[in-house]
C-alpha cells in the first residue's frame, strides 16, 4: 500500500440497534498523519462508529477498511493494525505499567525478541518512565490514561481509535494529552472522539460532526483566522488589562476565566504566552479558537432539539 492512500476507509457504513438505525450512510477516510476528531452530542452515534471502526461491532451496511484489508471479511489482519482505547481503559491496577504493557505484547502476537524494544518504545512515547514500576492502582487519572494509549500503540499500529481520552482529567492533564495524541500522527492514522471542543483545534486536523447517526459536517479543525486565540486564566481579568499586553490586538470575555484574544498581525503566538505568565495572569490554556466550530457544532444541535419539538 502507498503513503498517500487512506488508512481507514469506512464507505457507506452503518449499524443498526433494537431495530432503529444508529449511525447510517457513513463514508470517511483517514490517512497516515492526520487527527480526525469526531463531535456529536450524546446519542448521535459516535461510540458506536468507533465500536465499528476498532472492530468490536459488525456494520449492518457498507464496508470498515484498514489499509485496504475489510475489516470483516479479513478481520485477523486488520484487526493487527488497529490500536483502541475505549472510554474506560482496559487496565489490570494489580500491575506496573512495564508488567501490563508486557502482557499486552503477548496478546498482540509479538515475537518473543521484539517485545521488550516495543514496550520500552510505548513507555518512551507516552511519557511513563518515572512510573513504569509503580503499580496501576497507584497512578493519577491522567498517568492511567497515558497508559491506556501505550496499550493502543505498543503494537505499532497503522490506525489509532481513542474514546474521550480526555474525560475527567484537569486542565494540565488535558493540555498534555493533546500533545501526546497530536505527536502520535507523526505515524500513525488517528481518530479521536470528544465532547471537549478545545480538544478539536489543540490537536485535530479535521473534524466530523454526526446528527442522529448522520455525518453532518466535515471540515478543518482549525479556524482560517491564526490570529484568533482562546486563552485560560487562573486569575479574574477585565479586558484593559488584556489591552496593556503589547501583543493584543483585541479582546472578548467567554466567562470569567476564558477570553477570546486576537493578536496584533504578525505576532507569534508565544509572544502572547510569554507576556501572559509575565504579567502573573495565571496560564491555564492556549488554543486556536474554536469559536467557528462552536458556531457549526451548536447550529447543528439546535436543529436537533428542534426536530425533537417538532
Amino acid at each position: 500500500m502507498s503513503e498517500s492512500e487512506p488508512v481507514l476507509q469506512l464507505d457507506h457504513a452503518g449499524r443498526r440497534l433494537a431495530g432503529r438505525w444508529v449511525v447510517r450512510g457513513l463514508g470517511l477516510e483517514v490517512g497516515r498523519g492526520e487527527v480526525l476528531g469526531l463531535l456529536g452530542v450524546n446519542g448521535a452515534g459516535k461510540s458506536t462508529t468507533l465500536r465499528m471502526i476498532a472492530g468490536v461491532l459488525a456494520p449492518d451496511e457498507g464496508a470498515v477498511r484498514i489499509d485496504g484489508l475489510d475489516l470483516y471479511e479479513r478481520p485477523e489482519r486488520a484487526r493487527r493494525r488497529i490500536g483502541y482505547l475505549p472510554e474506560s481503559p482496559p487496565l489490570h491496577a494489580e500491575l506496573s505499567p512495564l508488567e501490563f504493557l508486557g502482557y499486552c505484547v503477548r496478546l498482540r502476537g509479538l515475537a518473543r525478541p521484539a517485545r521488550a524494544a516495543a514496550v520500552a518504545r510505548a513507555i518512551e512515547r507516552c511519557g511513563l518512565g518515572d512510573v513504569r514500576r509503580r503499580p496501576i492502582a497507584a497512578l493519577s487519572k491522567g498517568f492511567r490514561q497515558r497508559i491506556g494509549i501505550a496499550q493502543a500503540i505498543v503494537h505499532e499500529p497503522a490506525l489509532i481509535v481513542l474514546d474521550e481520552p480526555a474525560s475527567g482529567l484537569d486542565p494540565v492533564q488535558a493540555m498534555n494529552l493533546r500533545e501526546l495524541v497530536r505527536s502520535l500522527a507523526d505515524s500513525h492514522a488517528v481518530v479521536l472522539s470528544t465532547h471537549l471542543l478545545p480538544d478539536v483545534p489543540a490537536c485535530c486536523d479535521r473534524v466530523a460532526i454526526l446528527h442522529r447517526g448522520v455525518l453532518r459536517h466535515l471540515g478543518p479543525a482549525r479556524p482560517a483566522d491564526p490570529t484568533a486565540l482562546r486563552v485560560g486564566v487562573a486569575k479574574v481579568l477585565a479586558g484593559a488589562d488584556w489591552l496593556a499586553l503589547a501583543p493584543v490586538a483585541a479582546v472578548e470575555a467567554v466567562d470569567v476565566r476564558h477570553w477570546r484574544v486576537r493578536l496584533h498581525p504578525g505576532t507569534p503566538v508565544d509572544a502572547l504566552a510569554r507576556a501572559v505568565v509575565e504579567h502573573g495572569f495565571g496560564l491555564l490554556e492556549l488554543a486556536p479558537d474554536a469559536a467557528p466550530l462552536e458556531s457549526t457544532f451548536l447550529a447543528i444541535a439546535a436543529s436537533e432539539a428542534a426536530a425533537d419539538a417538532a
